[in-house]
């Protein structure tokens, strides 16, 4: 009798070290996953805590990292939006005809594409040799009150939508269909909240006058520009190019559902290095410094290549350039059409260059900020 009951007391004291020790392991990925923390003792019962603990972290972080993504890349917004718009190919037209350049669409697409890199870069010297140095950061000040707001209910949207769909729609897993979702919500949101501002900001970027002669200037500042679309079109000029930007909601989910592929690969990466038992190389280190960063870029570039046509027609439909005492774009298949018939591929593709070269390593400094902030906030991007 005496046997059997330390027999018994022994195996329940293993059982409970073996309890502890799950509980113990499991702890930081209940974290993590929003649980709640178990109580210590025999009796410990975890319990789910709201799957939006801590959402107001992906607001602060997604504001943080659009803002220094925003200020460090301005100059070639700047370009970007000239390139785009109708006035500015007028120009350059008129250049090339008094050149003796023949029009990119008769030219092979390696010249075609030459010249277009080389008037870029022609356009961006010119600019604060002809206007000052400012002018390579016109519209910073909208594009500041609206890159703000717009990435962080971007990714406020993002993250926490992620949660929501996959704590109740997917058994708090991650899947690409919740990331899609997650991102075409955010899309939606973000767009329908933030169009006044980009309106307003491109028309700054677009004032044809100079900076030596202010009194041509057709806009004072931001809020000069808004009282005047608001007294000449009405509310509803605010959100000239709405549609075009829900079109570009395309792009955003496009990049989230990339990211989320390529950090879900370089976590498993990890993982697998970690399960090996070898010491990390320089090369395992470096990818785990960068590989993020690059997915990020990436995801944009592929992303934005795509989808770019969209920004060409928000950017005219935004101008709303006049004609004959009529608007020219009077909706998105009309302007898609239009821009076709008058310019070809290149017009869709106008200011590509420029775009590209801001975009990707924008989005690369914004990710990694985002990620960054998050985990000195004490959260994460993953479920």
């Amino acid at each position: 009798m005496t046997f059997t009951s330390a027999s018994t007391s022994a195996s329940d004291a293993r059982r409970l070290a073996e309890q502890q020790s799950y509980l113990q392991n499991r702890l930081p990925q209940s974290r993590e996953l929003g649980d709640a923390t178990p109580e210590s003792g025999r009796n410990a019962v975890a319990t789910k805590q709201s799957p939006f603990a801590k959402s107001w972290a992906h607001f602060i972080a997604g504001a943080a990292g659009g803002m220094t993504s925003s200020v460090l890349t301005a100059p070639l917004d700047v370009l970007k939006t000239r390139l785009q718009s109708d006035f500015y190919q007028a120009q350059l037209i008129a250049s090339r005809k008094a050149r003796g350049i023949p029009p990119p669409s008769t030219m092979s697409i390696p010249r075609s594409a030459l010249l277009h890199v080389r008037e870029t870069f022609q356009i961006l010297a010119s600019v604060p040799r002809m206007e000052g140095w400012r002018a390579l950061f016109k519209g910073v000040g909208p594009t500041l009150v609206g890159v703000v707001p717009a990435r962080a209910i971007n990714f406020y949207t993002y993250g926490n939508g992620k949660r929501l769909i996959s704590t109740y729609f997917n058994n708090g897993h991650e899947a690409a269909w919740v990331h899609l979702y997650a991102a075409a919500c955010a899309g939606i949101a973000t767009g329908t909240a933030t169009n006044p501002i980009w309106v307003v900001k491109t028309r700054l970027q677009l004032d044809k006058s100079h900076s030596h002669n202010p009194a041509e200037r057709q806009y004072k500042n931001a809020f000069d520009c808004t009282m005047q679309i608001l007294r000449q079109e009405g509310v509803k000029g605010l959100y000239r190019g709405l549609s075009a930007s829900y079109l570009g909601v395309t792009e955003s989910t496009l990049q989230w559902v990339m990211y989320e592929q390529m950090k879900g690969a370089l976590a498993r990466r990890e993982e697998r290095v970690a399960l090996s038992g070898r010491a990390p190389t320089t090369w395992d280190v470096a990818i785990s410094w960068t590989g993020k960063l690059f997915a990020a870029g990436s995801a944009k570039f592929v992303a934005a290549l795509l989808t770019y046509p969209h920004e060409v027609v928000r950017t005219r439909l935004r101008l709303g350039p006049a004609e004959n005492g009529r608007l020219k774009y009077t909706g998105l298949l009309q302007c898609f059409k239009l821009i076709w018939k008058e310019e070809r591929l290149i017009g869709l593709y106008g200011g590509l260059t420029p775009h590209m070269m801001r975009v990707v390593p924008s989005a690369a400094i914004m990710f990694g900020t985002y990620e960054v902030v998050l985990k000195m906030l004490g959260a994460s991007s993953n479920m």
